[in-house]
């Protein structure tokens, strides 16, 4: 085995092998942007996090994983019109660093995408049944819960991934269609809640910011970490590039806006949280929902909960949607079998993909309990970013003559913000999810080297490396 061949990088071009259909704007990618990071990220994240980790301080919290995620997404931008490609950091690292380093950001990100799906569908299951349970109808508890919590299957969430597998399949300008809708019901309940809140707050004058950052910076810092989930899901827009109509332009304008666009609900909601109730009272499944109760407006929190269960699909959709097409990437170049780069040739989707991940998140959700589940998708994501942030460094150098339709300012300064920020996150993760990160990549290396090294394309036409 030669050494150097693990690192040896691939000459990026324009992909002419896909037979996926460019059908995507700007406005579909921003919408498909907003639609999976606003989610489990303003619906649940915000509470725990202001509650366990920083207090009404979970504002500095946003704004500083928001910083991160926003570096991390101009590298995105200005690395997806140059290299493009279906398969998201993994096309980029392999441009960069490589065929070892981007199996291993791969089989990252396919963990990550996986798990968040189906914590996210555990998650929707939660707000589904609530919402049964206020019409009066009662599912059996066998039914809803998976068997460590004493039933015998979560079966909505399974449910619920079928329908997606199914639109999936359909084709993704449907797909997209289907999650403008929703985005626009989500924003609507969200606009809803600032409306009633701050409403609320002129009222009563009541405020619940005397003490502003109760753990400290440290627990600003930690609270960060934990809420950068709430950003994930941008990185999902950048393997649309193949399915996209004017790329060059259309992904940095779909990234950056959606990123932006975020942040600034999630301070506004966060803020008024903490403003409307006491930030102590907020460790709860659903604390949009329960603060509009505990400050007596039950009708509107029924809204917010139908707006909640249309946010947690559109982010299972497109998170979904994500691990189908990098998967596709990772099997073009040898590295998974051919069974994963096939594309039906009348819907033009990857078929096999949206199946058989359907089944896999579908078990998952239905028979597993996944309580550290945000951590472990962060860290494997904040890695991912990383490499990413230094590969628009090392691509600059390594090829400097590839047309950059959008490239950064100010030289190295913003990849290197986005590492910086990512590292600092992951610094501020428990040490158990570092272990659990330790085993899933060994777990990777071992399939590389038993399957990956023995088909890569790059290693049986050794011309296509740089």
């Amino acid at each position: 085995m030669q050494c150097k061949h693990l690192f040896r990088t691939r000459k990026p071009s324009p992909s002419s092998r896909s037979n996926l259909h460019r059908s995507l704007t700007a406005f579909d990618l921003t919408l498909m942007g907003i639609g999976v990071i606003i989610g489990a990220g303003v619906f649940v994240l915000t509470g725990v996090a202001a509650a366990t980790k920083a207090g009404p301080a979970i504002i500095y919290s946003y704004i500083f994983s928001g910083l991160g995620s926003l570096f991390a997404a101009l590298s995105y931008a200005e690395l997806a019109t140059a290299v493009g490609g279906c398969g998201s950091a993994y096309g980029y690292t392999y441009a960069g660093f490589g065929e070892l380093i981007a199996w291993i950001i791969g089989w990252n990100l396919i963990f990550e995408y996986t798990l968040a799906v189906a914590t996210v569908a555990i998650g929707w299951s939660g707000y589904f049944n609530d919402a049964l349970f206020s019409l009066n109808i009662h599912l059996s508890p066998a039914l809803t819960h998976n068997p460590f919590e004493g039933g015998i299957v979560n079966l909505p969430p399974m449910i619920a991934i079928g329908l997606l597998a199914i639109l999936l399949c359909i084709g993704t300008k449907q797909s997209a269609r289907f999650t403008s809708a929703i985005v626009a019901i989500k924003i609507a309940v969200i606009a809803l809640f600032i409306f009633i809140a701050t409403r609320h707050i002129f009222i009563t004058h009541v405020t619940h910011w005397h003490n502003f950052m109760p753990f400290g910076w440290a627990g600003v810092m930690q609270g960060a970490a934990l809420v950068f989930y709430a950003y994930i899901g941008f990185d999902a827009l950048s393997t649309a590039a193949e399915e996209t109509i004017n790329p060059q332009r259309a992904l940095p304008l779909g990234i950056i806006g959606s990123v932006l666009i975020c942040a600034f609900i999630y301070m506004v909601v966060a803020g008024l949280l903490t403003l409307i109730v006491p930030y102590t009272a907020l460790n709860v499944k659903s604390p949009v929902a329960e603060s509009l109760l505990m400050i007596g407006y039950p009708v509107v929190a029924g809204i917010i909960a139908v707006g909640a269960i249309a946010g947690l699909t559109t982010g299972m959709l497109v998170m979904y949607y994500g691990v189908t097409r990098i998967t596709l990437a990772i099997a073009r170049d040898g590295l998974l079998p051919s069974f994963f780069a096939r594309i039906h040739p009348r819907t033009h989707t990857p078929i096999n993909n949206i199946l058989l991940y359907g089944a896999i998140i579908a078990l998952i959700a239905g028979f597993m309990p996944l309580g550290a589940a945000a951590e472990l998708v962060n860290i494997g994501t904040l890695s991912a970013f990383i490499l990413v942030c230094v590969g628009v460094i090392v691509m600059r150098r390594v090829h400097p003559d590839l047309p950059r339709p959008f490239k950064l300012p100010f030289g190295p300064l913003i990849p290197l913000l986005g590492a910086a920020f990512c590292a600092i996150l992951m610094y501020n993760l428990p040490l158990v999810t570092w272990i659990r990160f330790g085993l899933w990549l060994a777990a990777g290396l071992v399939i590389y080297f038993a399957w990956g090294y023995r088909n890569s394309r790059l290693n049986a036409n050794p011309s296509e490396g740089s």
